[in-house]
């Protein structure tokens, strides 16, 4: 009998994703079984659990998923997975705390995509401003771009915070390679005047690039937004839209709504949860792989 394919999947949080455990399920693994409540310095012994109870053949069968609330958590508990291997006795780890990696990869995409298409150019030395960014999902988009070439600042409502989070993507997520500022929402209105592109990430329902905003915005190219549930966090943004004129914007501003980046971000964790499960060797994969998919998926879509 041919063994199943496992997935275990681990959340610091009390309750595992839904929406995770649909897409895996979906993709193929035959099991999802879930950890509730796991800390860092529960890895090691959940991994070597996991991995010496199954030949290095079925292993090949087996998988680790990492999702939460952290980006950081995330990270760590990735790269503590990774040292917990015993080569042959070796499993594929995926991370995508919630969809956040998977998400931002895409808005990153989709913008990157917007900008060849329609404005023939690229996001290298770029303003990007990721309006409520001190979250995950804004944390990751803001490494992305930054690694992409364009000048990012995160924006929070406190500056102290959207201080450390921009440090934070520097030193945890950025390889050397970013630079990102934190401001406050004080200075949004200032900030807005010469930015290329937005990117909306706060909590659902808050606007955070209102009309008023678009006006000031007399370089803006693109404006996209994460937040599916009304109001937009764009003001007049259809969650539909995909590079559809914002109204009022007088630099010809495109905007890009939730559900066209949720398309892109759907085929990136499917074809990732498909990755790690057909993979002949183990693979460890984070934000960067996600951003690489999603890349070759805006090109397609």
């Amino acid at each position: 009998m041919e063994k199943p394919y496992i997935l275990h999947m681990f959340t610091p949080e009390k309750n595992l994703s839904p929406f995770d455990v649909n897409m895996a399920l979906d993709a193929g693994w035959t099991s999802a079984i879930p950890y509730l409540h796991v800390e860092p310095q529960d890895i090691q012994a959940l991994v070597q659990d996991a991995i010496f109870s199954r030949s290095p053949g079925g292993l090949k069968r087996t998988g680790i998923f990492i999702g939460g609330r952290d980006a950081k958590m995330a990270v760590d508990m990735v790269r503590s997975a990774m040292k917990s291997m015993v080569p042959p006795f070796e499993v594929s780890v995926f991370a995508d705390p919630s969809g956040a990696f998977t998400t931002a990869a895409a808005m990153v995409a989709v913008v990157e995509q917007a900008l060849e298409h329609h404005f023939h150019t690229t996001l290298e030395g770029k303003k990007v401003l990721a309006l409520g960014g001190t979250g995950p999902v804004g944390q990751i988009a803001a490494t992305l771009a930054a690694k992409a070439g364009a000048e990012v600042t995160i924006i929070g409502r406190q500056l102290e915070k959207a201080q450390a989070m921009a440090h934070l993507c520097d030193s945890e997520f950025g390889d050397g390679q970013t630079q990102i500022i934190g401001d406050a929402d004080a200075h949004k209105g200032d900030l807005i005047t010469d930015a290329d592109i937005v990117f909306a990430t706060a909590a659902a329902g808050i606007e955070v690039l209102s009309s008023e905003l678009i006006a000031l915005a007399s370089s803006l190219k693109i404006a996209a937004d994460v937040n599916a549930v009304p109001p937009s966090g764009i003001a007049g943004l259809d969650a539909h839209h995909r590079a559809h004129p914002i109204a009022g914007s007088e630099s010809g501003a495109l905007g890009v709504g939730a559900l066209a980046i949720g398309h892109i971000k759907y085929k990136t964790q499917s074809a990732l949860l498909k990755r790690m499960r057909e993979t002949t060797h183990p693979i460890y994969l984070s934000f960067d792989d996600a951003f690489e998919l999603a890349r070759e998926f805006a090109r397609a879509n």
